[in-house]
């Protein structure tokens, strides 16, 4: 089988923040950390980029909001022209309710479609299930994986990486 990645077991939030910027610095990209729990900055410290998501968000909520007084103007003007109470054909007042919540329906769907595609998911059974130590990482363990497909892998400095970092246990994981 081959190798999905090494995957480390850090003692306490403060060593994993510390593990995690000693592996940014050495250049790793395919790389996370997990947590029981949230840690505020973490993100910093592992050196990721902005979220796409909120850029899908608006991208979705804009088309959605044109879609809908887009069909709203073709419904009025061209499919069904009727002139009621002596009003234009395009009275655009009147349809601001509807392009709002096209909009908002829009960015709801790119909020939740882009989270899934950004983050890869639905993914059913992922290699670092099938170490039973990392059955912990939802309890009281915190963990940092590197996979085998980075540029910088090296099994024995990657190890040795990691153990400097702190690491009280390191695995190879199989994919």
């Amino acid at each position: 089988m081959k190798p999905y990645g090494i995957l480390a077991e850090f003692a306490n939030p403060d060593t994993l923040w510390q593990a995690c910027e000693r592996v940014r610095d050495s250049g790793f990209t395919h790389w996370d950390a997990h947590t029981p729990f949230p840690i505020h900055g973490l993100e910093r410290a592992m050196g990721l980029k902005r979220s796409w998501v909120s850029l899908v968000v608006l991208t979705l909520g804009l088309g959605g909001a044109a879609a809908g007084m887009g069909l709203q103007w073709w419904a009025s003007t061209q499919a069904y022209p009727l002139v009621v109470s002596g009003k234009p054909m395009f009275s655009w007042p009147a349809f601001v309710p509807i392009m709002f919540e096209c909009g908002v329906l829009g960015g709801a769907m790119g909020a939740f479609f882009g989270f899934l595609g950004l983050s890869r998911l639905p993914q059913h059974n992922h290699p670092l299930f099938n170490s039973t130590r990392f059955e912990g990482f939802s309890d009281d363990r915190f963990f940092i994986s590197i996979e085998a497909e980075d540029p910088n892998f090296d099994r024995e400095g990657t190890e040795s990486l990691l153990r400097q970092a702190g690491a009280q246990y390191i695995e190879m994981v199989e994919a």
